[in-house]
């Protein structure tokens, strides 16, 4: 739901990988953002009203992301799609970070554009920091992204798991993901994006932005 930059990035990301797309939008102008080759559906309405949302094939839909510019429209779409639809991968865009928290703790998945800018700002202007990517609905368990100490290169994932106390999800590598493997090893310029308690992203980002102790290299 959503044709603007990001609701018209995220079609042509998803068509570009081989998903059928629909986007919904309340003005048929905004389709004109959409590229000349787009073959996804595109459905003028409101992205709450069950018509609309059942002429963009809802019912057959995996996911649905409601990226308009309104906070209130976003949330009420992302609501009637998973309750009413059954529809489990849901995510709405908030623009009020507060609220959008409010909301993740009750199973909505959101991304809050002014804290995401922010992290973001942040992560640049102080690489040590840790920045959240995704917290579950309970609040227990964080993906976070994080930097590693130069220290670190040449060392097995496996033993930095140790020394931390957090589990390694996965590795960013010259800006792709890389799965682990038992014999993976730690190179120059990897992030890390580890799972961990919230209230110990912290304590884990301290011990990966110091070198590791001799029994750990």
């Amino acid at each position: 739901m959503g044709a603007g930059r990001v609701g018209v990035m995220l079609a042509e990301t998803l068509e570009n990988q081989g998903h059928s797309v629909a986007v919904i939008d309340s003005n048929p102008e905004a389709f004109r953002r959409l590229p000349a080759d787009f073959s996804g559906r595109r459905v003028t309405g409101m992205g709450f009203d069950r018509d609309a949302l059942t002429q963009a094939g809802i019912d057959e839909a995996y996911a649905f992301a409601a990226v308009s510019n309104g906070d209130n429209s976003n949330i009420l779409a992302a609501r009637v799609v998973r309750e009413t639809f059954g529809v489990d991968n849901v995510v709405a865009r908030i623009y009020d970070a507060g609220r959008a928290e409010m909301y993740s703790r009750l199973g909505i998945p959101t991304v809050a554009t002014v804290r995401w800018t922010v992290d973001q700002m942040l992560r640049r202007l102080l690489p040590a920091r840790e920045m959240t990517e995704y917290t579950d609905s309970s609040g227990k368990v964080a993906l976070v992204e994080m930097s590693l100490h130069a220290g670190w290169i040449g060392v097995p994932v496996a033993r930095l798991e140790q020394a931390s106390g957090a589990r390694v999800a996965f590795l960013t590598r010259w800006g792709a993901g890389m799965l682990l493997t038992p014999e993976s090893v730690v190179q120059e310029n990897d992030v890390a994006h580890v799972l961990c308690a919230p209230s110990s992203a912290n304590a884990v980002q301290r011990v990966l932005a110091t070198p590791p102790r001799k029994e750990e290299s």
